[in-house]
C-alpha cells in the first residue's frame, strides 16, 4: 500500500510540474485589432463583450465616473486578486495574465476603455485546453461585482 501511495504522489507531482510549465505564451492575436478584440475560438473557454455568438458573449462593464478612476480601481482589484500579472498597460487598454493556483495555467484577460464610452470591453480566454468549467465567465463577473462594490459600475 505504501509503494502505491508513493507512486501516486510522485506521478501527481510530475504532472503538476509538466502542466505548470505549460502555461504558454500569449497568443499573437491578443490585443486590439482595429478597435476590436480577436474573436473567441470555437472552444468553450473564452468570453468577450465583443463576441457575436451567444455562448461566448458577456456584457461589457458599464462604468460610472471618471475613466481613469475606474482604470485605477481595476488595477487595484487585479493587484489584490492574486496570481495576476499586468502584461500590457496603456491609457485605454490592460492585458493581464491570470495564473491558476494548482496547475499554473494562464488565462489572458483584456480590458478596453474606448474613449468617450461608458463601458469597458472585456475578453477572457484560456491559453491552453478546451474547456474551462466557466472560469473565464466567473472571473469577469467577479471583477464586475468588485467594481460594483466601489460604486464604479451601474450593473448589478
Amino acid at each position: 500500500m505504501g509503494i502505491m501511495k508513493n507512486v501516486l504522489v510522485c506521478t501527481g507531482l510530475v504532472m503538476m510540474l509538466l502542466l505548470g510549465g505549460c502555461s504558454g505564451h500569449p497568443p499573437s492575436s491578443i490585443g486590439l485589432h482595429d478597435g476590436n478584440f480577436s474573436p473567441c475560438p470555437d472552444s468553450p473557454n473564452c468570453v468577450s463583450s465583443m463576441s457575436d455568438r451567444e455562448k461566448t458573449y458577456i456584457l461589457p462593464l458599464d462604468i460610472q465616473g471618471d475613466r481613469k478612476e475606474v482604470m485605477s480601481a481595476l488595477k487595484s482589484i487585479l493587484d489584490e486578486y492574486g496570481g495576476v500579472e499586468i502584461l500590457v498597460e496603456r491609457d485605454d487598454y490592460i492585458h493581464a495574465g491570470f495564473r491558476s493556483r494548482i496547475f499554473g495555467f494562464v488565462d489572458d484577460v483584456e480590458f478596453y476603455f474606448p474613449e468617450g464610452s461608458l463601458h469597458i470591453h472585456v475578453r477572457s480566454a484560456s491559453r491552453l485546453g478546451y474547456w474551462d468549467a466557466g472560469a473565464n465567465r466567473k472571473r469577469i463577473e467577479k471583477i464586475r461585482a468588485l467594481l460594483k462594490k466601489q460604486d464604479l459600475t451601474d450593473q448589478t
